[in-house]
């Protein structure tokens, strides 16, 4: 017999989804320093070998982790490049949501979260930048989008929306929420017009 759920579509959780889902709790409540292997395993009722199974060690499981949440917020949030404006407020959309995520809030606040945001492209920026560069496509035929190469486009939206993520907390009494998202969206808004 299935669940409500289930019948209207919704994934039943594996267990990576319980790693996962144990290890951001972990990450959140304890700090990614402080989260360790064995206690993620024993949050999630597996034994360490599955999770050995899966990722070699803690860092591992982080970095599958913060795929997981930047993938899961990117498909909430549809990026048209048809109007760059809207595509724009997609792209804010988005670093909003990431800016608010707890698990990304608790790894900004840790090194744990530098070699994968700022010394190598991974599998969650890839990702992002695919998503990007297909709007930037998109609004150049549109005419919405400046011309130029769609993947260096892409790339510096990527690195102004996320160091805007970054570096909130820092500007926050001077930038309030809505000055904060219209700031943004103006400055995609003026480097991505014709």
């Amino acid at each position: 017999m299935s669940s409500s759920n289930e019948s209207a579509g919704a994934r039943t959780p594996t267990t990576d989804d319980a790693i996962l889902d144990a290890a951001a709790h972990l990450v959140v409540h304890l700090g990614p320093q402080r989260t360790q292997l064995a206690g993620i395993a024993r949050r999630a009722g597996v034994s360490r070998p599955t999770v050995y199974r899966r990722w070699p060690d803690v860092r591992a499981v982080i970095g599958a982790l913060l795929t997981r949440e930047i993938r899961r917020t990117q498909e909430q949030v549809t990026l048209d490049g048809d109007d760059r404006e809207a595509f724009v407020e997609g792209v804010v959309e988005v670093a909003v949501r990431l800016r608010d995520n707890p698990v990304l809030g608790a790894l900004l606040h840790s090194d744990t979260l530098v070699e994968y945001v700022v010394e190598r492209l991974g599998t969650s920026q890839r990702g992002l930048l695919d998503a990007i560069g297909a709007a930037v496509v998109q609004g150049q035929r549109h005419g919405s989008v400046r011309a130029g190469e769609p993947t260096e486009l892409a790339a510096m939206v990527l690195l102004i929306a996320q160091s805007t993520v970054q570096s909130h907390r820092m500007v926050a009494h001077l930038l309030p929420e809505q000055a904060w998202r219209r700031e943004l969206a103006r400055a995609l808004n003026g480097y991505l017009a014709p």
